[in-house]
């Protein structure tokens, strides 16, 4: 019986193959910047384009009170005096509670940028 040796497929050396390591990783590391890069941006985008609608529509429901309470009142500027007043209480609440209000809206930040 004759031993016949198949031949061994050629092994590369270690170093071709911490080359090729490191550079799969390499453009691992790229593609997950990318992806984190692109998720941020959506995300920025699909919010920006709600806190536009819903400026818009505060606005007009804002114009539409103001008309309201001006029919009710028999007198524009009383109707929009009324809104502005409201306004001004708003303004008042949200500088009185600022410490309270910003940490929540730092926190949804913070979520936001390193959500995965």
């Amino acid at each position: 019986m004759e031993d016949k040796k198949e031949p061994q497929p050629s092994v590369p050396p270690i170093v071709d193959q911490l080359k090729e390591y490191a550079e799969t990783r390499f453009k691992l590391l790229k593609y997950e910047a990318i992806e984190g890069g692109t998720s941020i941006l959506a995300s920025i985008i699909a919010d920006l384009v709600t806190v536009i609608s819903m400026v818009l529509a505060f606005l007009f429901a804002s114009v539409t009170l103001g008309f309201f309470l001006a029919d009710i009142l028999h007198s524009y500027w009383m109707g929009f005096g009324c809104i502005a007043v409201l306004y001004f209480l708003i303004a008042m609440f949200i500088k009185i509670f600022k410490r309270h209000l910003e940490r929540p809206l730092i926190n949804i930040f913070i979520q936001k940028i390193f959500k995965r």
